[in-house]
C-alpha cells in the first residue's frame, strides 16, 4: 500500500499466492499505520480478492472500529494506467532490490522487503 501523496510505503505482504490470507494481512498491517478519522482510499485491481465479500467486509470494520472512511477503489477493467503510482513503486522494489539478490524463502523475501521500505521511506 503506498500513500500516493507522499509515496511512503504504508504496507506491504508476501505470499506464495495472491490469496485472501496475503490481502487481509495487508490490511491489518495498514491498520495499524492510519491515523484516526483519516479518510484513505484504497485503490487496487479488479483481482478477485478485492471484489470479495470479505475484503469489502473487513474494509467496513476497520472502518467502524477505527473511526475513519475507507472508500474502496478499482482500476477500470483493461486500463492498467489506473494503478500506475503502486506499480511505479513496485517496480522500483524489484529493481532496485528484489531482482539484485538470490532469495531462497519466503522468510528472506519478507525480510527484504522489510529492509527495503525502511531504506525507500527513509533514506532514499
Amino acid at each position: 500500500v503506498v500513500d500516493e501523496a507522499s509515496l511512503e510505503i504504508l504496507a506491504c505482504t508476501a505470499s506464495y499466492s495472491p490469496d485472501m490470507e496475503l490481502v487481509l494481512g495487508m490490511l491489518d498491517e495498514l491498520e495499524t499505520k492510519l491515523p484516526v478519522y483519516s479518510h484513505p482510499v484504497i485503490h487496487s485491481d479488479q483481482g478477485s480478492q478485492y471484489q470479495s465479500p470479505s475484503y469489502q467486509a473487513r474494509l467496513k470494520e476497520q472502518a467502524r472500529l477505527k473511526e475513519m472512511e475507507l472508500v474502496q477503489s478499482m482500476s477500470r477493467k483493461g486500463n492498467c494506467h489506473d494503478n500506475a503510482p503502486g506499480e511505479t513503486i513496485f517496480n522500483l522494489m524489484k529493481r532496485e532490490r528484489l531482482n539484485r539478490v538470490k532469495l531462497h524463502s519466503l522468510e528472506e523475501v519478507q525480510q527484504e522487503l522489510e529492509d527495503y521500505i525502511y531504506w525507500f521511506n527513509n533514506i532514499r
